[in-house]
């Protein structure tokens, strides 16, 4: 367990129950790193330091005292609290310790200035009740110190974006305490993504894996910008009980520049093709189930194929729509099932796509 004034920490110190430090992305990326599962080499900056960059600026009380159903009132303060926190100057040792974790990353991927992705992390997100999948921000592509550092202001001001306030307020989620870490990692440039369901999104059944993958970075998949590839796989067997190969003709790629992600046509003689081989697939199974064994429930996974070939996991999650099921009781619907992983993860954004990966 880590101390819980540190402004910054290694995703290597971290594990599952550093949520109130790191959040539940944070956590669980370190939990995954934990379990000897591969994930993007990355730091955290912690909600300490959160706390200490916005804790004078009263942030929870306007919330509180808010009606969801006035949207017009929500969105008016959310704008207020936004441009506080985004105009909230850096503590100098917040700052100091952001620019010593960004210089130890790049000598530890050996590259002088390298893209990352700035992610939020918020401490109530990712549970097994609530999903704040989507609902904060992230960016993608991001370089040199100077942007991380305005980044990581704009994912604490997410915190208090109407998407993410409406949540807490509909879902009956108390301010008190809340805050956000947000994750810094190296970005992949990954040649297919996708997400996978340790249960299938479509009956529940926990004897399959369901995989869509996807040319190029998973915002793409995640953002609902293409038609998946789709793949059931069997645990018992191993098989591709069903697959369907899509036409795919956007992707997500790193900019040219190495600084923020453009989206483009999928060269046509990769359009039709699968984007993943089947060796792959019984590879993001393994990993799948490895993962969902270590933390004992089924798991929403967001995964990339990293130059070298290898699994690599950008977020594990416990999986909520049928888990929410079984805890209601047969009968009881509690969200609708869809036919594809994806639809899946766009059901919980409630059919917004989101900023980032």
């Amino acid at each position: 367990m880590t101390g819980p004034a540190t402004p910054v920490l290694p995703l290597a110190d971290l594990g599952r129950d550093d949520v109130p430090a790191a959040g539940g992305k944070g956590a669980s990326l370190g939990e995954l790193r934990r379990a000897g599962v591969r994930v993007p080499d990355g730091f955290v900056v912690t909600t300490a330091a959160f706390r200490a960059a916005v804790g004078t600026l009263d942030l929870g009380a306007p919330v509180a005292a808010l009606d969801p159903a006035d949207a017009g009132a929500v969105a008016a303060t959310c704008a207020e609290l936004r441009a506080a926190v985004e105009a909230a100057p850096l503590p100098d040792e917040v700052a100091a310790a952001i620019v010593a974790a960004h210089e130890r990353l790049a000598a530890d991927v050996g590259e002088e200035d390298p893209p990352v992705a700035v992610r939020s992390s918020a401490t109530s997100e990712d549970g097994a009740q609530d999903s704040f999948a989507g609902l904060q921000d992230t960016y993608l592509g991001v370089r040199g110190v100077a942007a991380v550092l305005r980044d990581v202001r704009r994912c604490w001001a997410s915190l208090y974006g109407v998407e993410s306030v409406t949540y807490r307020l509909r879902r009956g989620i108390p301010e008190t305490d809340l805050a956000m870490a947000v994750v810094v990692q190296h970005l992949v440039d990954a040649r297919s993504s996708g997400v996978m369901f340790t249960r299938s999104p479509l009956t529940g059944d926990r004897s399959v894996v369901a995989i869509d993958a996807s040319w190029g970075l998973g915002s793409a998949v995640v953002g609902g910008d293409v038609t998946p590839d789709a793949f059931v796989v069997s645990k018992v067997t191993g098989e591709i009980d069903r697959r369907t190969v899509a036409t795919k003709t956007r992707w997500h790629r790193p900019a040219p520049d190495g600084a923020g992600v453009v989206e483009g046509e999928v060269p046509d003689d990769r359009r039709d093709v699968p984007s993943v081989t089947d060796d792959e697939v019984a590879a993001l199974v393994a990993v799948a189930r490895r993962v969902e064994a270590h933390y004992g429930c089924p798991q929403d996974i967001e995964w990339a194929l990293a130059p070298d070939g290898d699994v690599v996991l950008l977020q594990s999650r416990p999986e909520t729509v049928w888990a929410a099921r079984d805890a209601a009781g047969a009968g009881q619907k509690v969200a609708a099932p869809t036919a594809r992983a994806f639809d899946h993860v766009l059901h919980a954004l409630g059919g917004r796509r989101p900023s980032g990966a």
